[in-house]
């Protein structure tokens, strides 16, 4: 047994050795990789689907867009709802399995239609995967802590993407595109498992015990209470809109990505499965790493840095993203690609980790959920379909370039996306003239 601490030095809990706080942060992440891997397989198999269903740019944006983020986001407030009032691990593990089974039903799909059904199932399942890690993450680790914590943990999208590139591209081209959601819907369903039987429900609130009860912060919050709370409150609406747009970037962008280096850039699947694996990999990780440490280093100085460092970054990415659009050769283009990779997702953490402090303990998973419904309403549901649709309209002026004309349709939503963050931060200023944590 170990005894873990809260930051007044009073013993928190005794753990067992299996709900260490590496422990879980690790399987956690894992869990997350899963989560990513199995949304993005369709994107990363893009052109092999396209191929042999043959589906076009536009249903293509709506089955990884709109179709999935329907369920994904609005399940997730019944889901966060139901995890703040009951056992938060068990919520994951059983969403876990559901989603993972319906990985697998999305290699069994005949036809369009039937691959949309198999989508918007594993959209379900996925609801229940990121709101009770945000809270159990901040039940494990104290304050000072979480901005790392959580970066780590938002190493989940970056690790997924880069394995289902890996894996995903070297199965189906060894084999066929149906087997790796077959492989990895395997997986998921035996992660399931060992999340439900290793993990322990930690406290609601411990580390922040002390605040929280001085401020009558500790007991269950109402449905309608916290959906009230989180949109009356200019702070973490504002959050949640500048992330939306942010998010709009990244899944516009990776979403169509890989079938942007092979149809426009000449890159084989196997050249996919290696090197933009690798640029996907390094990049989205070291980023939201990154981001993660110098939100623990400057977010206890000013709260503002929560909004700043999302916003200095989106604009910093904009010069690369175009030299990865208009490079003639892939090999040119990734070498662009590695700078907005790393830079585009700062806004994750911070914003996560913004909206995780600022909100009372018991109201945690549905803070997290709404926050993702808003966040991938916009990015994950209206990005895709917007590039996918933009392609279309173009193809028959541009032809083969008409991706190339809707990735360049995205730089209006990098200004926009870095002006929301600026707001933010002027809003912060206001509302913590102290400029630092309460």
């Amino acid at each position: 047994m170990a005894t873990e601490t809260s930051p007044d030095g009073t013993p928190a809990r005794a753990t067992h050795r299996g709900s260490s706080p590496g422990f879980v942060l690790g399987l956690l992440c894992f869990v997350y990789v899963l989560n990513f891997l199995d949304r993005q397989l369709i994107s990363i198999l893009a052109k092999p689907i396209q191929d042999e269903l043959a589906i076009t740019d536009s249903q293509l944006g709506k089955i990884t867009g709109l179709y999935f983020a329907l369920f994904y986001c609005f399940i997730a407030i019944p889901v966060g709802w139901l995890a703040d009032r009951t056992n938060r691990v068990k919520v994951l593990s059983v969403a876990c399995a559901l989603w993972s089974l319906a990985t697998a039903a999305c290699g069994m799909a005949g036809n369009y239609v039937q691959l949309v059904f198999a989508r918007m199932a594993v959209g379900v399942g996925e609801a229940g995967g990121v709101p009770p890690s945000y809270a159990i993450i901040s039940d494990y680790f104290a304050r000072e802590r979480r901005g790392t914590a959580m970066a780590i943990f938002n190493l989940g999208p970056p690790l997924g993407s880069a394995l289902g590139v890996a894996f995903g591209a070297y199965l189906a081209a060894t084999y066929d595109w149906r087997v790796p959601f077959y492989v990895i819907g395997a997986i998921g369903v035996v992660t399931a498992i060992v999340v439900y039987w290793t993990i322990a429900e930690p406290p609601r609130g411990q580390f922040d015990a002390p605040r929280a009860m001085r401020e009558g912060q500790i007991g269950q919050a109402g449905f309608v209470e916290t959906v009230q709370s989180f949109f009356a409150n200019p702070l973490l609406l504002l959050a949640a809109l500048a992330s939306g747009a942010a998010n709009f970037i990244t899944y516009g962008i990776s979403n169509f990505a890989t079938l942007f280096l092979m149809r426009e850039k000449g890159m084989e699947l196997g050249q996919v499965a290696v090197w933009y694996a690798l640029v996907v990999g390094i990049g989205m990780s070291a980023g939201i790493f990154t981001s993660g440490r110098l939100i623990d280093k400057f977010g206890g100085r000013s709260r503002s840095a929560y909004a700043m460092i999302p916003a200095a970054s989106l604009l910093l990415a904009l010069p690369f993203f175009l030299g990865f659009v208009w490079s003639e050769r892939w090999e040119i283009a990734l070498l662009f690609l590695i700078v907005p990779m790393f830079l585009n997702y700062f806004f994750l953490s911070a914003t996560v980790t913004f909206v995780q402090d600022e909100v009372r303990p018991d109201q945690r998973v549905i803070s997290g959920a709404l926050l993702l419904l808003v966040m991938n309403f916009i990015g994950l549901g209206l990005g895709p379909t917007y590039v996918g649709s933009v392609s279309d309209y173009f193809r028959p002026t541009q032809g083969a370039h008409a991706l190339q004309t809707a990735f360049l349709a995205l730089v209006p939503m990098y200004v926009i996306a870095a002006a929301l963050y600026f707001a933010l931060a002027r809003l912060i200023n206001r509302s913590h003239p102290e400029g630092s944590k309460s």
